[in-house]
C-alpha cells in the first residue's frame, strides 16, 4: 500500500516509530492541529540527530493549519483575520525542512507532503492572502505507508 494524502487511510502499526510521531498523524487527521504541533514538539525537543529538521517541518505544517483554522473560524477578528500570511510562510518553511528527506522518510511520502505545502502556499499567495484553502468539510489527511 502506497502512502498518500487520501481521506480515510489507516496508520500502520510499527513499533519502530515513536509514539509521538504516530500521534502527530492521529491529531492532524482529527483536525486537532495545535495538539499535533504539541505532541511532535515533545519528540523534536529530545531529538538531536538527522530527524530533527524532519520533525520541525511537520510541526510547522500543523502550525500553519492552526492559522488557517483560526482564520476560517473568525475571519473578522482583528488578529485571526490576518493569519493567512503566517500560514503561507510556515508552509514554505516546512517544505524547506522536509524536502531534503524526499521522496520518503519514516514511512511518509515526503514528496507528496511538500507538494501539498507548495499547492497551499501558491493558492494563498495567488489570492493575495484573502482566500483560505482550508475547508473543515474536506481537510487534508496525511498518512503513512505500511
Amino acid at each position: 500500500m502506497k502512502k498518500s494524502l487520501q481521506e480515510g487511510a489507516q496508520q500502520p502499526a510499527d513499533a519502530a516509530l515513536d509514539p509521538c510521531y504516530l500521534a502527530w498523524f492521529e491529531r492532524f487527521n482529527a483536525c486537532e492541529y495545535y495538539e499535533a504541533h504539541d505532541v511532535l514538539e515533545a519528540l523534536w525537543l529530545r531529538t538531536h540527530d538527522g530527524d530533527r529538521d524532519f520533525f520541525k517541518g511537520l510541526i510547522q505544517i500543523a502550525g500553519a493549519f492552526v492559522h488557517l483554522r483560526k482564520q476560517r473560524e473568525r475571519p473578522l477578528h482583528a488578529k485571526d483575520s490576518t493569519r493567512l500570511r503566517p500560514a503561507a510562510r510556515l508552509f514554505l518553511r516546512a517544505k524547506e525542512h522536509l524536502e531534503t528527506y524526499a521522496p520518503r522518510h519514516l514511512q511518509l511520502d515526503v514528496a507528496a507532503v511538500c507538494a501539498l505545502c507548495e499547492r497551499l502556499t501558491r493558492g494563498i499567495e495567488a489570492s493575495r492572502f484573502s482566500a483560505n484553502p482550508w475547508n473543515p468539510a474536506t481537510p487534508p489527511r496525511i498518512t503513512l505507508a505500511a
